[in-house]
C-alpha cells in the first residue's frame, strides 16, 4: 500500500494532474501547482483527450517532471466532489504502478477533497500476489509514495485525513486480501485464528466460538451449514472498548462468513462457483471495520460477530426439508441448503442482542452479507441494498455512505412478504414457500428481521454483487475483492 505524504511542492519526476472537459473545450486542473498548460493542451489533443471520468492518458518530457499523468475529472467545473476526486486518484494510481514515488496536483479547496485524493492513492495502490510464483516477475508492484501537493496539507486536519486514510486502506486492502485468498487456504478456523490475532495486537478481546460450543450453545444455524464441510464452523466474537471515557454509543455489528459456497445439496452451477470464495466478505467488512476503530480510538463501544462456516456437499450435509433450530429458540425449515447466508447470520443476530441486553442497550444493529442474487439483479454490481427496521438510523447510514463515497440504495421489507415464509412443519421456512425467484433480496431481509426484536435499531446491507468485482477495474476498485461497506461502516461509526 502506498505510503501518503503531502506537500505544498512539487519534487517528484512524475505528476499527476487533472483533466476535464466543456463544449468540447479541454481544461488542465493542477490545483495550485503550476504547470506548462500551452504545451499539454497541444499534446494532449495529439493523443485524442477528452477529459471524461477515469480517462487516464501518460505525456513524457524533455524536462521535469520527466512523466505527466492526467486523469479525467468529467465535466468541468469550479468545485469538483469528493468522490469524483478519489476515483480520478485512483484511476492514476492503478495506471503508475510500478513506481515510486509520485507527486498528486488534483484540485482541492476543502479537508474533505483532500481526503478525497489520499483515499483515492491508497485505494488504488492495491494488487493481490500472494499466490503467484512464476508470473510473479509479470507484475507490477503498486505505487510506494503519493504525495498531495496542497497549500492546506500541514493544517491538523489534512494531516489526520491522511492518518486515517492510511487506516482506512489497510484495513479495506485487509477484506480485499482475505476475499481473494482461495478457500484451500481460508477455513473458518483460519480466518477466526488469523483475525484474532490482529485484534489482540490493537487491544480489541477476541473469542472464538468451536464447534463443540457452537452445537452445546445451540446455534443451530451455524452448526446446520458447517456440518457438510470438513472443516468446522467458527464463531468470532470481537469487543472494542475506548480506553477512557464513556462510550458514546454501542454497536453491534455481524458479518455472513461463508468461507466457501458449494450451495451444499442445493449444488451451484459450476460455471461462476468460483466467485464464492467471496461470500465472506460481510465478515470480512465488519472484522476490518472494527479494527479501524480500534486503531483510530473511537470513542464508542463495539462488538463483531463474524458467523463463519464453509457450505459443502457430503452425507452430513443438511438436507432440503430438515428442522433446524436457531439461537434463542426458533425453529426454521431449511427448504433451500443454498439459502445458508441467513441462518448463520440468524444466530449471530440473537447472540449480539442478547449481549448488547446485557451492556445496556444497542444504539445499533448492522449486519453485512452477501446474502442474494437477487440484489446483483436489482441494483446492479456496485450499488448495495439497505434494509432497515429503523428509518433515522437507515438516513445515518445513507448519509455516512454518501461522505465515504460508496452506493447504498434503500429497499423496503414489506410485511406482506412474511406470509411466503411460512412453513407447514416449523415456525418459519429459509426461502419463499411460492417457489418462485420474486423479491428474493427482500424476502432474504424479511427472514432476518424475524430475528431482531423491534425496539432494536437495525439494519441489513445486502452487498453481494458489489463486494467481488468480475469485470473490469475501475476508479480505484480493483478485480477482486473490493473491501464495500468498510469505509461507510466506519464513518458511520464515527458520526456517533
Amino acid at each position: 500500500m502506498a505510503t501518503l505524504k503531502t506537500s505544498e511542492d512539487q519534487k517528484s519526476e512524475i505528476l499527476v494532474i487533472g483533466l476535464s472537459s466543456k463544449d468540447g473545450k479541454l481544461s488542465i486542473e493542477s490545483g495550485s501547482t503550476l504547470v506548462n498548460t500551452k504545451a499539454l493542451q497541444s499534446a494532449l489533443a495529439d493523443l485524442g483527450a477528452t477529459g471524461k471520468a477515469e480517462e487516464v492518458l501518460k505525456i513524457t518530457s524533455g524536462s521535469s517532471p520527466r512523466l505527466i499523468v492526467t486523469t479525467g475529472l468529467g465535466e468541468s467545473r469550479s468545485d469538483y466532489p469528493a468522490e469524483t476526486l478519489r476515483r480520478a486518484a485512483g484511476a492514476a494510481t492503478r495506471e503508475i504502478a510500478g513506481h515510486q514515488n509520485v507527486d498528486f496536483a488534483l484540485p482541492h479547496k476543502s479537508t474533505e477533497q483532500f481526503a478525497a485524493i489520499a483515499e483515492g492513492i491508497a485505494l488504488g495502490a492495491y494488487n493481490f500476489t500472494d499466490f503467484r510464483f512464476a508470473s510473479l516477475v509479470e507484475q507490477k508492484k503498486p505505487l510506494v509514495q503519493g504525495t498531495v501537493l496542497s497549500k492546506i496539507g500541514n493544517s491538523s486536519e489534512a494531516k489526520n485525513a491522511l492518518k486515517r486514510a492510511n487506516t482506512l486502506a489497510v484495513h479495506t486492502h485487509m477484506v480485499r486480501n482475505l476475499v481473494n485468498t482461495p478457500p484451500s487456504h481460508l477455513t473458518p478456523a483460519s480466518f477466526a485464528d488469523q483475525m484474532k490475532k490482529l485484534a489482540t495486537k490493537l487491544g480489541v478481546k477476541a473469542e472464538i466460538f468451536s464447534e463443540a460450543a457452537l452445537k452445546s450453545k445451540g446455534f443451530g444455524g451455524i452448526s446446520g451449514v458447517g456440518q457438510g464441510s470438513a472443516n468446522p464452523p467458527r464463531l468470532l466474537h470481537l469487543s472494542y472498548k475506548p480506553a477512557t471515557g464513556k462510550p458514546k454509543a454501542r454497536i453491534a455489528l455481524v458479518g455472513k462468513g461463508i468461507t466457501f459456497d458449494s450451495g451444499g445439496l442445493a449444488l451451484k452451477p459450476a460455471a461462476g462457483m468460483e466467485a464464492m470464495k467471496c461470500d465472506m466478505a460481510g465478515a470480512a467488512a465488519i472484522v476490518a471495520t472494527i479494527l479501524a476503530a480500534a486503531e483510530l480510538k473511537l470513542p464508542v463501544a463495539i462488538d463483531g460477530w463474524a458467523a463463519l462456516a464453509e457450505n459443502m456437499v457430503s452425507d452430513t450435509a443438511q438436507r432440503p426439508s430438515d428442522v433446524i433450530t436457531i439461537y434463542g429458540g426458533k425453529t426454521v425449515e431449511v427448504l433451500n441448503p443454498d439459502a445458508e447466508g441467513r441462518l448463520v447470520l440468524a444466530d449471530a443476530l440473537v447472540k449480539a442482542q442478547e449481549v448488547g441486553k446485557k451492556a445496556g442497550g444497542l444504539d445499533a444493529l448492522i449486519d453485512v452479507a452477501t446474502l442474494t442474487g437477487a440484489q446483483g439483479i436489482a441494483l446492479g454490481n456496485r450499488t448495495s441494498a439497505v434494509m432497515t427496521n429503523n428509518d433515522a438510523l437507515s438516513a445515518k447510514f445513507l448519509d455516512a455512505a454518501r461522505k465515504s463515497g460508496e452506493l447504498f440504495w434503500p429497499m423496503p421489507l414489506p410485511d406482506e412478504l412474511r406470509s411466503t415464509l411460512d412453513s407447514a412443519v416449523a415456525d418459519l421456512g429459509n426461502i419463499s414457500n411460492k417457489k418462485d425467484r420474486q423479491a428474493g433480496m427482500l424476502i432474504g431481509g424479511v427472514f432476518l428481521r424475524e430475528f431482531v426484536e423491534p425496539t432494536v435499531p437495525w439494519i441489513h446491507l445486502d452487498i453481494a454483487s458489489p463486494a467481488y468485482n468480475e469485470a473490469a477495474p475501475h476508479g480505484y476498485t480493483p478485480v477482486g475483492g473490493t473491501g464495500v461497506a468498510v469505509r461507510s461502516l466506519l464513518t458511520l461509526l464515527e458520526s456517533f
